[in-house]
């Protein structure tokens, strides 16, 4: 199966988040055991704050045949 560069980035994106977001609840679970939900909720706003995801930008003209997603 392929995807067009956009879907490609997103599902790097999507899958980047979900491996961060993993870490951080493992890191949370021996650093801080007994951490706050909104401490918590804070932390993970950081870290994913602190990616590097890339725009990506669309052409301005598209062919009537390409599909937009």
């Amino acid at each position: 199966m392929s995807f067009c560069d956009h879907c490609e980035g997103q599902r790097f994106d999507r899958a980047q988040v979900l491996r961060l977001l993993r870490q951080t609840q493992k890191d949370l679970q021996r650093k801080s055991p007994r951490c706050k939900g909104d401490e918590a909720l804070r932390i993970v706003i950081e870290a994913v704050r602190a990616l590097e995801i890339p725009h990506l930008e669309r052409e301005d003209e598209i062919a009537e045949d390409q599909v937009i997603h």
